[in-house]
């Protein structure tokens, strides 16, 4: 009996990693809101023919979604979020194709305005 007690209170039993190991951060990635509002954007240049795919990567410090015309192509946006600068430039960012940044910003819909000069321009 006494060695289950031991188990039970074992550092390791519990979380797989001693107590005092230092945490791994937590992944970044968009949440749902953010995520919403970029489909809605992509779903309108979708619409439009103007955007045909889209890729979401992920590193340590970033998370990203890459916008394509055609498949094999580079991307021509990318959206980028970087949590490490939100008390500097901002979290978001929008970059061309080219790797200029378009625009920086802390809220993710004032830097998905960027693309409205595209999506309100008439097809003739």
């Amino acid at each position: 009996m006494s060695e289950v007690v031991e188990l039970i209170n074992h550092p390791l039993s519990q979380t797989g990693r001693s107590i005092n190991a230092p945490k791994t951060p937590a992944p970044i990635f968009f949440n749902r809101k953010e995520l919403s509002q970029i489909l809605q954007v992509y779903g309108l240049m979708v619409a439009k023919s103007e955007w045909r795919d889209y890729a979401i990567g992920q590193t340590k410090t970033t998370c990203s979604f890459a916008i394509f015309h055609r498949t094999t192509d580079k991307p021509i946006f990318r959206i980028y979020k970087e949590p490490r600068l939100a008390n500097k430039q901002g979290a978001f960012s929008v970059l061309s194709q080219s790797g200029r940044t378009l625009k920086r910003g802390k809220d993710l819909e004032q830097v998905l305005k960027v693309f409205d000069k595209k999506r309100l321009q008439s097809v003739d």
